[in-house]
Order: structure tokens, then C-alpha cells, then sequence
């Protein structure tokens, strides 16, 4: 592997880039986004699914709350905006800051990488990840012509309402309920569609109920290739999934099914 560049955007969004092993303005471009669980900071998700052999730049970028831009109270102050109004606090707020960011953060970065401007490029998110690069795709600002969804996040409410008993339940409030409609891809399905973009979702048959179903559910909506592997739970790589660390098994069966859909469409 050619030696990652790393740095922050412009507008503040941390990147991971691995450039290709072919010309750095012809090759295709891959933008990751990784998951809330492990890994969660760009550089564990580049050691868990590195889509090896795949001959392209391999973006990967820092979500809002995440990684180097941890919250000042870090784990523990996520851990209570968690327990005070999960959707409102946490996952509404780090969906639509990511989409919003990207079209700026990704002008920046195409002049710092060097990317030809009609180069193909490819999405792939893990969980709230995948819930990033589906509201992308579906606001047409990528110009990507693939995507790879690991254990997506396709539609919070379902989610939501199957793991809050664990936690004493949730009330919905105004802002978890306009996060929750935003992010319901069954909902919005025609503007995937609208997309042009082949999508692969790859779910664990151990998940979830809820994000196993939403993906079945999702995929039908939207006519996406599903990998439902056995054996297989949310995460892609240990706890705390910070820093980089071996692919786990998991993350193995994982990268080569991502890298086969990416350059079936892409190369």
C-alpha cells in the first residue's frame, strides 16, 4: 500500500487518503465514511476494510463528534447526549452534518489529491456511515456511480424503537422525529433510485433485527445487490476501534465482497 496522506479539510473534516497504485488522475475514487461503533475514526475503518486490491484513491473521512473531532468530554459526553435524546443529539445531528459538509470538503480535497474532475467515483459507508453515504447519493452531490452499505443504518426509527427498552425506553422528541424522517431510505427510496448508482448493501445475518430488516427492506425499495452474511454481527473490527488494528475475521469476509462490487462498476 502506498503511503496514506492525511490532513483536515478546509472546512474542518478530517481525511485518510490512499492513493492508487495507477495515475493519481485517472484512477477512481472511493469515499468512506466509518461507522459510530468500532472502528470508529477514519484510520481504523482504513485498517478494517482497506478494499485491497482495488486500484483507486481510498478517501476516508472523519465523522462530526468522532475521532479528531471528539467532543470535549469525549466518550462520556457522547454517552449522555445518548441517554438524554439519542436521535435528537446524536444521530441527527452527525447525518446531516457530514452530508452537508461533504460538497465543500470534497472540492477541497480534489484539488489537494490531484483527482481528475470526471474520474468514477464510489461511496462506501459502515452503519451511521452508510446512512451518510445514502443521504449523498440521494442529494446528487457526489457523482458517484456505486455504493457499498456495511451494516446501514437505512431508517433510525425502526432502530431506535427495537434497542431503547434496553435502555429504559425512548419518548420521541421533535428533533429525534425530524432526524428519523430524514433518515427512513425506504421513505425515500426514489431519491436513491434517481441516483443511477449501483448499490451493494452487505448486513450481518447476526445484527440487529431491526437494521437486518430495514436493509431487506431498503434493498427490494431500491432494487440493491444484499450479501446477508452468517455469522456476521454490526461491528467490522474490536473494541475500542480508535486507533488502527487487524482486520477481524469479519472485516476479511467483508472487504473483498465490498471491492468486487466497486470495481465491477467503477473500473
Amino acid at each position: 500500500m502506498r503511503t496514506p496522506l492525511t490532513g483536515t479539510t478546509s472546512n474542518g473534516v478530517p481525511y485518510l487518503a490512499v492513493p492508487p497504485a495507477s495515475d493519481a488522475a485517472t484512477a477512481p475514487v472511493i469515499i468512506l465514511w466509518h461507522l459510530m461503533d468500532a472502528p470508529r475514526s477514519e484510520s481504523a475503518f482504513a485498517a478494517a476494510l482497506p478494499l485491497d486490491g482495488l486500484d483507486a484513491w481510498k478517501v476516508y473521512l472523519g465523522l462530526p463528534t468522532f475521532g479528531a473531532r471528539s467532543l470535549p468530554g469525549g466518550v462520556d459526553e457522547v454517552m449522555k447526549l445518548l441517554a438524554t435524546d439519542a436521535p435528537g443529539l446524536v444521530h441527527g445531528p452527525v447525518h446531516s452534518q457530514a452530508a452537508e459538509e461533504f460538497p465543500a470538503a470534497w472540492a477541497d480535497l480534489s484539488k489537494t489529491l490531484g483527482t481528475g474532475a470526471d474520474v468514477p467515483a464510489g461511496l462506501v459507508g459502515g452503519s451511521m456511515g452508510a446512512a451518510i453515504a445514502s443521504e449523498v447519493l440521494a442529494r446528487g452531490t457526489s457523482g458517484a456511480t456505486a455504493a457499498v452499505l456495511v451494516s446501514p443504518l437505512l431508517q433510525l426509527r425502526p432502530m431506535i424503537d427495537a434497542v431503547s427498552p434496553q435502555f429504559g425506553g425512548y419518548h420521541w422528541t421533535d428533533a429525534g422525529t425530524a432526524a428519523a424522517k430524514r433518515l427512513d431510505y425506504e421513505a425515500r427510496a426514489s431519491e436513491l433510485v434517481g441516483s443511477g448508482a449501483a448499490i451493494r448493501i452487505i448486513v450481518g445475518a447476526d445484527d440487529e433485527q431491526a437494521i437486518v430488516s430495514s436493509a431487506l427492506t431498503v434493498a427490494a425499495a431500491v432494487g440493491a445487490d444484499v450479501q446477508l452474511l452468517d455469522g456476521m454481527e454490526h461491528a467490522l473490527a474490536e473494541e475500542p476501534g480508535i486507533e488502527p488494528a487487524p482486520q477481524t475475521e469479519v472485516a476479511k469476509r467483508v472487504d473483498p465482497i465490498a471491492a468486487e462490487w466497486l470495481r465491477e462498476h467503477l473500473t
